[in-house]
């Protein structure tokens, strides 16, 4: 009998599911990676999936596998780590329940991650961010959407995932106006919203006219927008905003993009890096280097021209209650504190529920 199936279905049913609590994210992660990997062991050995034993999937069909990712299919030195993480996983579960297989699954387990060099990570400017938000079409429901999400993503930093899960009891725009959020290692926290803000979301909701669960940036039939379909609205307006923006004409832009903005705000505002961590619900905490935010990863090459929070340069101390450090842009399409309301009243009246 194979040892290889039952091992495989307790890993997900036992190991991710009931005892890791694993997000669906990640289970279908795994669920892909080893879909890709039996097929390819299949055909290299001629075996059915439900034959393979757990030394046909040895350290050398495991390297071929890696080297098929990165050379047929294209995969990028990241998507091959995930790959191999997630085998790594499955052979660290196998190896206490079958010793008699530890040679091989040691094997397995010493094959390293391939480095790669980290592309620059960047960031928008003040001119960029109203160039990208002045795209949006505002006489349009989809436009009004877009330029909520937008707005939203930039002042508080709120990863993809957040935005795509937030629904519209997750924004609280009375007294101590908020945004909550379950993010990244199931971490739960309410970000500040900034007066004009506020003030795009009330407009948005009161248009939206959706009950408390649902989503708060819908698609045309009210479910919620996709990961792709942010990164694809992204794009089309960045193509759109770099015939007037020269500047971006050099930067590729994601929600991730939009992110690091946030970031950048803040540290232009003064703010300390730890708040920043805490504020954009970093997973690892708040971890510095040389007084720069290594949970950004690239935060030093992106701030070479940035003053650095380190002893000899003291930061301000955070706002007191009621003010909230200013943010860069046209009042009419970035947070600030004008108290100008964002859309004009030409807009067209908002579109029935």
């Amino acid at each position: 009998m194979s040892t290889l199936a039952p091992v495989l279905q307790t890993f997900f049913t036992d190991r991710l599911i009931s005892q890791r609590r694993a997000s669906p994210h990640t289970i279908a992660a795994y669920r892909d990676t080893f879909r890709l990997l039996l097929t390819f062991a299949a055909t290299r050995t001629g075996k059915q999936p439900n034959t393979l034993d757990i030394d046909d999937l040895d350290a050398p069909l495991v390297s071929a596998f890696l080297e098929h990712l990165e050379r047929d299919r294209g995969n990028h030195v990241r998507t091959r780590n995930n790959r191999l993480a997630a085998i790594h996983s499955l052979f660290g579960y196998a190896a206490l329940r079958h010793p008699e297989h530890a040679a091989s699954i040691q094997r397995v387990l010493a094959i390293p991650s391939k480095r790669f060099e980290r592309n620059l990570l960047t960031y928008l400017t003040e001119t960029e961010i109203d160039a990208l938000l002045a795209c949006c079409d505002r006489a349009t429901w989809t436009g009004r959407r877009d330029h909520a999400l937008l707005v939203l993503a930039i002042q508080t930093g709120l990863r993809i995932s957040e935005l795509t899960s937030l629904t519209c009891s997750d924004i609280n725009l009375s007294t101590g106006a908020h945004v909550h959020c379950v993010g990244k290692g199931r971490k739960e926290r309410a970000t500040p919203l900034t007066p004009l803000t506020v003030s795009v979301l009330r407009v948005w909701i009161s248009e939206r006219a959706g009950t408390p669960t649902d989503p708060l940036f819908p698609t045309s039939t009210g479910t919620h927008l996709s990961r792709d379909a942010i990164e694809h609205r992204i794009a089309c307006y960045t193509t759109t905003a770099r015939e007037n923006c020269p500047s971006l004409r050099t930067k590729h832009v994601t929600a991730h993009t939009l992110r690091h903005s946030a970031a950048m705000a803040l540290l232009e505002a003064g703010v300390d890096v730890t708040v920043i961590a805490l504020w954009l619900g970093h997973f690892s905490g708040a971890k510095f280097d040389n007084g720069n935010l290594s949970a950004c990863r690239h935060v030093p090459e992106a701030t070479s021209n940035r003053p650095r929070h380190t002893p000899r340069h003291k930061t301000r101390p955070l706002p007191t209650p009621g003010h909230t450090p200013d943010l860069p842009g046209d009042p009419l399409i970035m947070p600030t504190f004008s108290g100008r309301i964002p859309y004009p009243a030409s807009d067209p009246a908002p579109r029935s529920a």
